[in-house]
């Protein structure tokens, strides 16, 4: 995010360009019909759901229990482990093991708990240069912006714009935006770059305390390529993301790919137990506040999340917005729950940048209350002082209005007079609602004087 703006400034300026907001909605819209059809045809698609909520709830429920099993048989596998409160003690975990091997390069696999930590920039600040070799990321980072969704990093993005970045960076011919000459060109490029870096981090979809293995989910192979060819492996993961058995990942990979993009299963899902003869595999469990929702019974439900992006593909208000918009690293609706916990004041903007229609909790694969949790996070967020002056100035004014019969009265006529002699008084630029909105007619009375006049007749 540049800047200080809150999520309606910001979607303001992603409106301004209406074929881009036009296509961005459209594409996620398509995306979502996707997972509609594949979850149509997955038998005890429900089931699945359901079996898939009740067995995160047992680990929230034992999650202290879980993580103690998994170190154990972590290390037995010969994993070296490591745990990290916040942001900055991950950073420095990952900086001392590279330090200690005089590793100056690194490759990263999609990771949305590093790019949390602010990682990339840890590093550079240090003297090390990280890669991302999702492409959606890598165009990302190149372009200095943060993924704007989950899984589709760069959704916001035209073919022709990703085509002038790669000309300036990867030297490709000006005007090329091909989708498949530029993949062959961002191929080309990091394969070179997984042949010579000695260190690799990937993120974690799923640990299993069961064996003390984990696994990571792609499409592209790219967490694979940097795993298998360095020497120093390293998986950066968030607390939530245990599950207690290996017989559970049948449930979890088969909701994943469906609720992402509509496929059956990710191309690779990759499982990681010992590291090979001649290299060394290190994880680090990082809480950077996923204990304090844990202690929010209202909010602990939302570390359930799985992280497939399909409360943001259904979302309307996501849609049009766009994932920038929400100033955070989650973004969309579950972004818009995640965010308070960590920085209430900061992010208090977002559990209103919501219509409430539910669409979210319906598409969740782990039955996640999306939109009561962000119902009551406005309620915290008001009783906490949080909310913007206006929109607490409003809604005070609003109930004093609709607690006193002749104060209503008054408002209604003073309302219908302006709308009827002088509407330039509301339908100007310092009227938000305007903004988007036509101002509807005037009635000629209210409901009230209606009734009194033809109440006894009906």
């Amino acid at each position: 995010m540049k800047g200080t703006q809150d999520h309606a400034a910001l979607a303001e300026a992603f409106n301004k360009d209406e074929d881009r907001v036009d296509w961005h909605d459209g594409a996620l819209w398509w995306i979502r019909q996707k997972r509609d059809r594949s979850a149509n045809q997955t038998p005890q698609w429900e089931e699945l759901r359901e079996a898939a909520s009740a067995i995160k709830s047992n680990v929230i429920s034992n999650l202290h229990d879980y993580l103690l099993q998994f170190e154990e048989n972590l290390k037995r596998n010969g994993v070296k482990v490591y745990w990290a409160a916040d942001a900055e003690e991950h950073n420095q975990i990952i900086y001392k093991i590279l330090s200690e091997k005089n590793i100056n390069q690194m490759v990263k696999s999609k990771s949305m708990l590093t790019e949390e930590c602010h990682l990339n920039e840890y590093l550079a600040e240090r003297g090390i240069d990280v890669i991302n070799s999702d492409l959606g990321e890598y165009i990302q980072q190149i372009d200095n912006e943060p993924p704007s969704h989950i899984v589709l990093p760069c959704i916001h993005k035209k073919k022709e714009e990703i085509g002038e970045l790669f000309h300036e960076h990867l030297g490709t011919e000006k005007g090329l935006s091909d989708p498949t000459l530029l993949t062959r060109v961002a191929r080309k490029h990091l394969r070179n770059v997984f042949m010579t870096r000695r260190a690799a981090l990937t993120g974690v979809n799923f640990a299993v305390a069961e064996t003390g293995e984990y696994v990571v989910c792609t499409n592209e192979g790219n967490a694979d390529m940097g795993a298998h060819l360095c020497e120093v492996q390293i998986a950066s993961m968030g607390l939530e993301k245990i599950v207690p058995e290996r017989k559970h990942l049948g449930v979890f990979l088969r909701l994943l790919a469906r609720s992402a993009i509509g496929q059956p299963i990710t191309i690779y899902s990759s499982h990681f137990r010992k590291p090979r003869p001649g290299q060394e595999m290190h994880l680090v469990l990082v809480d950077k506040g996923r204990s304090a929702l844990l202690a929010r019974p209202d909010f602990r439900d939302s570390l359930k999340c799985i992280k497939c992006g399909g409360c943001m593909n259904t979302c309307p208000v996501y849609r049009k917005s766009g994932g920038l918009s929400y100033h955070n690293t989650i973004s969309g609706p579950i972004g818009a729950i995640l965010a308070p916990n960590l920085d209430m004041k900061k992010h208090a903007d977002l559990p209103f940048a919501s219509t409430l229609c539910g669409s979210c909790s319906n598409v969740c694969p782990v039955k996640i209350p999306i939109h009561d949790q962000l119902y009551k996070w406005r309620q915290v967020i008001v009783k906490e002082g949080y909310s913007a002056s206006r929109k607490t100035f409003s809604m005070k004014a609003m109930a004093l209005t609709l607690s006193s019969p002749e104060i209503y009265k008054t408002a209604g006529k003073t309302g219908r007079w302006i709308l009827n002699h002088a509407p330039f008084a509301i339908n100007n630029k310092f009227n938000p609602w305007y903004k988007q909105r036509e101002m509807p007619d005037s009635p000629k009375q209210s409901f009230g004087e209606w009734y009194a006049k033809n109440g006894s007749k009906s």
